[in-house]
């Protein structure tokens, strides 16, 4: 900062706003209570402008003594022309800046600050015109405010200079610093981008934009760009100071980074407009424009599952359930909770008289959810017609006669007494030891159609657990779960629990149990809930109460 140049500058702007960064180190003060002149010690080889007036208004600066030899030219002394003419201004003014100029190189901010401001006053009172010698003193003592830490008058005075000379360097670079300095993060990135439009090679400029980007992305978030005051366009004319010189990779990154910034955000804003307008189809029961909308949106952006949603309801719709599954697989694909997609899959399926897939949407619904209704009556009604769906296929499908013969080995027969039978007076002759699903079957009929759950519960207890999937593959129904499910509690559960435990974890493994499960009447499913509240009372060291709770989510 200052007249720090070897001769004087045609302006005799040498103060803060030279173009020169050289300053001199050491101390100063007024000789003689004189302002006119000041002497500074100068610590290095810089030269300041030497001359002098006739009146003698010169600053003397002693240069540094390295020796005291003949022909050193150690007491030569340097001297300042507070009296070097300033651009337009009259010689007073001109001296005022120059001394201000001397001041602010040597640390008097305050002094420098109190020179200026007469140099503006001056300007006005005379009623010059010439705005470039008055932009440099409001950005004169813009620096001492700064230097002060007085940021906002520091602002105000930039302002004022860039109201005079608009796109002026200095007074933008110390108005960012002073915003930065408030944390007004906005301005001050607004204020370095618009530097670095007219010089690109301000580093300071770059360091600060990428310290203020960290700052306000903290502050705001991933839209943070959209929270900042535009940034205006410098003129080429004002571009004076850029360099000629290809980009360098950084510039050419930030650039491909900020281009690709741009794209994302006007993908953003053009997928966010034809979602909405999709959005406003559906409203109105336009239900083919709103699945255009949809499909221009997932060309955009092929992950977005609320999108295939809401495509999947403009196909339910329209009756194309097929599609409609099809977008549901791929919600859940992205999201495999979805609970939106799971229900509209299930009426795509109920579409498609698909029951079974159906119900198991709608059960999944129910689980994450049991307060929908919606999914609650819908499992009900789909209920119904799975009954009726496969009453109607198994009247359709001619029944096979099977021949029956007896059993004649009476090691392998035991005679086990029923109250019902001794009632009636006979006995039920069912064979323990099944080799194949066929004798299995029989015995199990034997003791079903007898109502003999004693029997039963002797049978499974002769049953390998891991045989009863495979036992009970070809005549499973719900009349032989609940007898089942019965005999294990009346019976087995009491001298063997931890059997009853392994017949239940086999047993869920069996051809079309899930279907099975679905038509059991009401009172079946208590007798189920029963042997689970049973079993989860009993300690074993087999299994845990937990072991038994989440066995039982497989069949409640």
């Amino acid at each position: 900062m200052g007249n720090a140049q070897k001769k004087p500058h045609g302006r005799g702007d040498g103060g803060p706003h030279s173009e020169s960064n050289n300053s001199h180190h050491g101390h100063w003060r007024g000789k003689g209570g004189s302002s006119d002149k000041y002497k500074v010690t100068q610590e290095s080889k810089e030269k300041v402008a030497n001359g002098s007036s006739k009146r003698g208004s010169t600053a003397s600066v002693q240069g540094d003594q390295s020796g005291s030899g003949k022909g050193t030219g150690g007491n030569a002394a340097e001297t300042v022309n507070l009296d070097a003419p300033c651009g337009a201004l009259p010689p007073p003014l001109s001296r005022l800046k120059n001394e201000g100029n001397l001041l602010f190189k040597n640390g008097q901010f305050a002094d420098a600050l109190e020179k200026y401001s007469q140099a503006i006053q001056g300007y006005t009172d005379t009623g010059l015109d010439s705005p470039e010698d008055l932009c440099i003193l409001y950005s004169n003592r813009a620096a001492c405010y700064l230097k002060d830490g007085n940021s906002q008058d520091c602002i105000q005075d930039c302002t004022r200079a860039l109201e005079l000379q608009p796109f002026s360097l200095k007074p933008l670079l110390r108005r960012a610093m002073a915003y930065e300095s408030l944390e007004r993060y906005r301005k001050a990135y607004v204020d370095y981008k618009t530097v670095l439009q007219i010089d690109i090679s301000v580093q300071a400029a770059h360091d600060s934009v990428n310290r203020i980007t960290r700052l306000l992305i903290e502050q705001d978030g991933t839209e943070w760009r959209e929270k900042l005051p535009d940034i205006p366009l410098v003129p080429l004319s004002a571009q004076q100071h850029r360099r000629e010189e290809p980009p360098s990779a950084e510039v050419l990154q930030a650039r491909a980074e900020k281009a690709a910034r741009d794209a994302e955000r006007k993908a953003q804003i053009h997928f966010s407009a034809l979602k909405q307008d999709g959005n406003d189809f559906v409203k109105k029961g336009q239900y083919q424009d709103a699945l255009g909308k949809y499909t221009e949106c997932l060309k955009l952006k092929p992950e977005e599952c609320a999108i295939y949603t809401n495509r999947a309801l403009c196909y339910l719709k329209l009756e194309r359930f097929t599609e409609a599954k099809q977008d549901c697989d791929a919600a859940l694909k992205l999201e495999p909770t979805n609970k939106k997609a799971f229900y509209r899959r299930a009426m795509a399926n109920k579409g498609l008289k698909d029951y079974l897939a159906c119900s198991s949407d709608l059960q999944e619904v129910l689980q994450q959810d049991p307060n929908v209704q919606e999914a609650e009556k819908e499992l009900e009604e789909v209920t119904v017609l799975l009954r009726q769906s496969l009453a109607n296929a198994s009247q359709a499908k001619p029944r096979k006669t099977v021949p029956i013969t007896e059993v004649e080995d009476d090691e392998a027969i035991t005679t086990v007494p029923n109250s019902e039978s001794s009632y009636r007076g006979e006995n039920i002759s069912i064979n323990l030891q099944p080799t194949n699903a066929y004798d299995f079957g029989q015995s199990l009929n034997a003791a079903r159609c007898s109502r003999n759950t004693a029997a039963c519960a002797e049978l499974l207890a002769s049953t390998a657990p891991e045989m009863l999937p495979q036992y009970l593959s070809s005549q499973l129904d719900g009349h032989t779960i609940s007898f089942i499910m019965q005999a294990l509690d009346s019976h087995l559960l009491e001298k063997d629990p931890n059997l009853v435990y392994q017949h239940l974890n086999h047993l869920h493994t069996a051809d079309r149990f899930s279907v099975v499960l679905m038509l059991l009447e009401k009172d079946e499913r208590r007798h189920m809930t029963q042997l689970f509240e049973h079993l989860s009372a009993v300690e074993s060291s087999e299994f845990t109460k937990n072991d038994v709770q989440n066995l039982a989510n497989k069949y409640i």
